[in-house]
């Protein structure tokens, strides 16, 4: 029997999700983005449920959209798909903390900037690759890295489509911190354990005040990103992710 796309476990009160496509660098399927939607609603009401763990498995935490999957699909399921899970992640009211490796593009990138506590292995490599493919930033990332890293910074990574390491991902701002990658889930770990000592409806408050009226300007990020998409795709006289970025 396949393994599901997303293993759900529970330790006390962590409920570690992790993505399960590592044949594919757990690229996402149109299935895959429900899935997880689905799995962040069901610990958002489980009372059990104190903070969320993200991983991936394999040799990567997540490579973006899976493109062969988006091929062979109706393009409208996967801008559903992803739309349900980025608004699921900006409106999600428990801490997450996030253990990264290896790829992170894309979307693997984008929904990161949803993450409250990101911890990414040092030689990890990030990429937001939308110039390169051509389409338009996704997920509300045009409102969120700008709010994350700055406006210049911002500029220069949707613009060159450049890849950045785990430690300069730290230093930038889009990452909490780096470690080596064998000891990211370690200090994953480590700052859950600090959360457990804590009184969650204080950490729940604290996260409400610091993302206070983001939720709306992600949704209204969304669908600016969604027309501009459909632009971009008219002008270039095709759809979009005209080509695979270089490796």
């Amino acid at each position: 029997m396949d393994e599901p796309d997303l293993l759900i476990t529970d330790h006390g009160p962590v409920r570690h999700l992790t993505l399960n496509r590592p044949h594919r660098l757990n690229a996402f399927t149109a299935e895959a983005y429900f899935g997880l939607a689905e799995a962040l609603a069901q610990a958002a009401a489980d009372e059990a449920v104190e903070q969320v763990l993200l991983s991936g498995a394999g040799r990567g935490y997540c490579a973006g959209v899976d493109l062969y999957a988006l091929g062979e699909s109706e393009g409208d399921a996967f801008s559903r798909g992803i739309t349900t899970v980025v608004l699921a992640l900006a409106n999600f009211p428990k801490p997450i903390v996030a253990a990264v490796h290896g790829a992170i593009v894309g979307f693997g990138a984008t929904m990161l900037l949803h993450v409250d506590i990101v911890i990414t292995a040092d030689d990890a490599r990030w990429r937001f690759p939308f110039s390169e493919l051509g389409t338009a930033p996704e997920a509300g990332s045009s409102f969120m890295l700008q709010k994350i890293v700055g406006e210049r910074r911002a500029a220069e990574l949707l613009l060159t489509s450049r890849w950045v390491s785990g430690v300069e991902a730290a230093q930038i701002g889009l990452a909490t911190e780096s470690v080596p990658a064998d000891q990211v889930l370690e200090r994953a770990q480590a700052i859950l354990d600090q959360m457990a000592g804590l009184h969650a409806p204080a950490e729940r408050g604290a996260k409400a005040l610091l993302r206070r009226g983001w939720a709306q300007e992600i949704a209204d990020a969304i669908v600016r990103e969604t027309q501009a998409a459909g632009e971009i795709s008219r002008e270039i006289g095709g759809p979009g992710f005209a080509r695979a970025p270089r490796q």
